[in-house]
């Protein structure tokens, strides 16, 4: 933003005086845009810290016209103070991690190791930089915005919740762990989603044939904070640990492209009380996505996606792996995930 708008008049409420000016009295923020008569959006960075500014922007948006770019790193604090949203008047946009597609000479391996934030990604030793932006922003911007008093036990929850990453979540296990009850632990959760942080994966289950389980998979935002939390230790190729930071990383890139790309496509994943899964279901059953670490695909990879298509109609049915070329495999696409992602960014898996 700053680059693109660089003339823009612009309020950092991470500057104490700006914070303190604004907080006090709300009201300057409408007499100093006045005063200046911008032709450039107002920019007004970190927003969340203020909420009763959303009114003075209402205003100035019905009565003077003016254009304004709100940003922030968490939207709970408006949300849960129940502040002007500028319900018919606003845009919402996202920005993820880094994606593919952004990266020239894009390094799997790197990526997985050390996560897309762009500065833990360009890194060559990330790990302090992943150790403070835990410290400094998981634990003590969450804790101060979420008003936790319980910093340790919230801390045992990021790295005991790190081992359900992908998976299933079981409250009643993680609070058991954690020394709290199942309540503090989905409200912890959702304190994780608030501060986007990380989301849950719902369960595709439209008229089911055979019973699916109901309960959503959660994934942290990157899979760099991940590894930092499980100590996973350097990934290797063909290791346990590749292949769950894979998945992740699919998942990643399928959910920035769903939308960067505008469509807005809904993701689940699908899994049989028999334990039959697929990892991902885009849109209305339209394509199904099965993500293996293999290097040489077989039926049994895509056992899966078969049991899926039996159950419903499927325009694709897609096997992302190491495989070293895309094949054709009965119903199944294989496809190596680079191919995969060169196919998804340029609208050929979805559109």
């Amino acid at each position: 933003m700053k680059k693109k708008f660089s003339s823009s008049l612009w309020f950092d409420l991470l500057l104490t005086d700006v914070f303190e000016r604004l907080q006090r009295t709300p009201s300057q923020l409408r007499e100093i845009i006045m005063a200046s008569e911008p032709n450039e959006p107002v920019i007004i960075d970190e927003i969340q810290k203020i909420p009763l500014l959303l009114n003075e922007v209402h205003w100035l948006i019905e009565n003077k016209n003016i254009r304004f770019i709100l940003s922030g790193s968490s939207p709970r604090k408006i949300i849960r103070s129940n502040s002007n949203l500028l319900g018919g008047r606003a845009l919402r946009y996202e920005l993820y991690p880094l994606v593919s597609n952004e990266i020239p000479d894009f390094d799997l391996l790197r990526a997985l190791n050390n996560g897309l934030l762009p500065r833990h990604y360009m890194s060559n030793s990330p790990q302090r930089l992943i150790s403070a932006y835990i410290g400094n922003y998981l634990r003590d911007e969450i804790l101060a915005e979420a008003k936790i008093r319980n910093i340790s036990t919230f801390s045992d929850f990021l790295e005991v919740a790190a081992f359900s990453n992908g998976e299933m979540v079981n409250y009643t296990n993680i609070a058991s762990e954690c020394g709290v009850s199942s309540p503090t632990v989905k409200e912890y959760f959702q304190i994780l989603v608030e501060t986007l942080t990380g989301r849950f994966l719902p369960s595709f289950q439209k008229r089911p044939k055979r019973r699916v389980i109901l309960a959503p998979k959660f994934y942290f935002f990157d899979v760099g904070i991940v590894n930092y939390l499980l100590k996973r230790g350097k990934i290797e190729m063909g290791s346990e640990s590749f292949g769950n930071a894979f998945e992740h990383f699919i998942y990643m890139e399928l959910y920035a492209h769903s939308h960067y790309s505008g469509i807005q496509y809904p993701i689940y994943y699908w899994r049989t009380t028999s334990q039959i899964e697929i990892d991902f279901v885009l849109g209305d059953h339209e394509i199904a996505i099965e993500v293996k670490s293999t290097t040489n695909a077989t039926p049994r990879h895509a056992k899966g996606l078969k049991y899926f298509s039996e159950e419903y109609p499927v325009r694709k049915l897609i096997l992302v792996t190491n495989d070293p070329f895309p094949r054709q495999m009965d119903k199944v696409l294989v496809l190596p995930w680079k191919k995969f992602l060169e196919k998804l960014w340029v609208g050929e898996i979805i559109r």
